[in-house]
């Protein structure tokens, strides 16, 4: 058999990728063994503790997963692929706890920036460290106050001197906690977007703080973070791109979060089914197995009937970025209808596997706690349609 229907158990239950390269199918195989092999026996105890070993960022960083789009001279793969990197993203949410991959995925949506926008001395010294996994970096926006309304971040940064100064905090920073390095979002022109900077932060600034969420809902195998900027002073050089123009300059960074989401809710929907079938293949009710049931089938071939549409979906996305085209509104959909429909299947799979669902320890019940924390990330469903109205010009 191989990884890949090891991985799943259920190859019968897959469609074929049209998109399908040699390259492709070797590292979606790898990336999976690693995480049957290296991740999965070990993502209960890990998400109890509250952390995973560092070793695990290195091991990742090793296979390459952090260096999509990032020039070999900083130690990246010196080119992209969308498959592959929704390939890493659905077989590192089956490990059986969504807050491993949190834990280690929280740098990749402050690479990007870092490699555009940050001097070329910050990038030569900070990107081979945090793409090999021996650092950390986060990218911090949100703010308690703003949350998904960017435009109206309050945390400010004024020219003294050589030096910038920070005020104010940001939250909900993934990775916050052991992140090294920082990309911040802080006004230093007029309201709304324009008037919006990127700062370069080391977790040593004088001035940088942090505390930690530790109550939630999930993902307690990752570390989230507020971090607090009181007269923060970092060098004048630390600006990122244009001033006032930062996240404008970032805006599409956004796009591979939402679809890497996509691929995460994807991985979920496909640990509800294959645990569901594995259930009904066992449990007997009734003087016969609950596979049976027709209640039962018709609940496993709706599940199924989602995950097609869902993994279509993501497949036909990819395909547009690869080819060069962005489709911003239709990640936005996909999101949005991902996310419901990974909703659907976690109720569903709970419902199947009744009281031993509800127990922890197994795979079903720590998806059906972080179905939210997926449905919000990366914008919520609300601004997702929006969003996506807005881009269809409505």
């Amino acid at each position: 058999m191989s990884s890949e229907s090891r991985s799943t158990g259920l190859a019968f239950a897959s469609l074929p990728n049209p998109f399908d390269t040699s390259e492709r199918k070797a590292f979606r195989e790898t990336i999976q063994t690693f995480v049957e092999t290296e991740i999965r026996p070990h993502a209960f105890a890990w998400d109890e503790a509250g952390q995973v070993p560092w070793d695990l960022h290195e091991k990742l960083g090793a296979l390459g997963v952090f260096g999509f789009g990032i020039d070999e001279k900083y130690g990246g793969l010196g080119f992209d692929d969308p498959f592959m990197r929704m390939d890493y993203a659905v077989a590192m949410s089956m490990c059986g706890a969504g807050g491993v991959s949190a834990a280690v995925g929280g740098r990749s949506i402050s690479l990007d920036p870092i490699q555009k926008l940050a001097s070329e001395d910050i990038r030569s010294h900070v990107l081979p460290e945090v793409i090999s996994g021996r650092k950390g970096s986060s990218l911090g926006i949100t703010e308690a106050g703003a949350g998904s309304d960017v435009a109206s971040l309050k945390t400010t940064a004024r020219l003294e001197g050589d030096h910038w100064v920070l005020n104010g905090s940001k939250t909900f920073i993934t990775g916050g906690m052991e992140s090294d390095y920082f990309v911040i979002a802080a006004r230093t022109g007029g309201p709304g977007l324009t008037g919006i900077s990127l700062f370069f932060v080391r977790a040593d600034a004088p001035g940088f703080s942090r505390t930690s969420l530790s109550k939630k809902m999930g993902w307690w195998a990752s570390n989230q973070a507020t971090l607090y900027f009181d007269d923060c002073r970092i060098p004048v050089e630390n600006l990122m791109g244009q001033k006032d123009h930062g996240f404008i300059q970032i805006m599409h960074n956004f796009n591979y979060e939402r679809l890497g989401l996509v691929g995460c809710a994807l991985g979920m929907m496909k640990v509800c089914l294959e645990d569901s079938i594995a259930w009904a293949q066992e449990r007997e009710t009734f003087g016969k197995k609950l596979i049976r049931h027709q209640v039962i089938r018709h609940k496993i071939a709706d599940m199924s009937a989602k995950i097609d549409a869902v993994q279509s979906n993501l497949w036909i996305l990819c395909a547009q970025i690869d080819a060069g085209h962005m489709p911003v509104a239709e990640i936005c959909k996909a999101k949005s209808f991902a996310t419901k429909a990974l909703e659907f299947c976690a109720s569903e799979a709970m419902q199947i596997l009744g009281g031993a669902g509800y127990l922890r320890g197994n795979r079903i019940e720590n998806v059906y706690r972080e179905v939210k924390v997926i449905a919000i990330g990366g914008g919520s469903e609300e601004i997702m349609k929006d969003l996506a109205m807005r881009q269809m010009g409505l």
